[in-house]
């Protein structure tokens, strides 16, 4: 197997395709700037990988479907991040998110592994603004507690809004392959 992926997680219907597709569009124009639509996107059954150019580094992206939740472990001993997406406008998915995430970052094999979590689709008028994401989710306990380095950036997958920061947070914690 090549370099280690970067693991794309999250419970199913936060974005995690269109975030993917997304960010692989936006990494072959080397650049950030608005999307121009979204690409349709089905649900992610089992895994899908997707080749990401971030400064002329190749790094793989593994994306695992929400539902295969139970299954997540055996993927997290070959990975070098993990980027963890939540649905900022879907209140009701909170706490399932939350234990998820928590399953996560107390997880044996990534205690050294990095993490950026995403509150996504902050485009919609009924998202959740950060104050409140972070506080639903106790974001400072978990800080607190956790043994990995953490980022949390707000992002929209469908228009491209912070996109820019997670390709540069690619960049800085996945070695890749470089390109010719």
């Amino acid at each position: 197997m090549g370099p280690s992926p970067g693991l794309l997680l999250g419970p199913t219907a936060v974005g995690k395709t269109l975030l993917l597709k997304a960010l692989h569009k936006m990494s072959l124009k080397e650049g950030a700037g608005e999307l121009d639509e979204a690409p349709p996107t089905l649900p992610t059954v089992g895994t899908n990988l997707t080749d990401i150019t971030v400064n002329k580094r190749k790094v793989t992206i593994r994306e695992l479907g929400g539902c295969m939740g139970p299954i997540w472990p055996s993927y997290y001993g070959d990975s070098e991040a993990v980027i963890f997406v939540i649905d900022a406008s879907n209140p009701t998915q909170v706490s399932s998110s939350c234990i998820q995430l928590l399953d996560v970052l107390t997880a044996e094999q990534l205690q050294e592994t990095p993490v950026l979590i995403l509150f996504n689709k902050v485009d919609l008028p009924c998202h959740m603004s950060l104050i409140e994401m972070k506080s639903l989710f106790r974001m400072d306990d978990i800080l607190a507690c956790a043994k990995q380095t953490i980022s949390v950036l707000e992002v929209s997958a469908r228009t491209g809004r912070g996109l820019d920061q997670v390709l540069k947070w690619l960049h800085s914690h996945l070695k890749g392959k470089h390109l010719p």
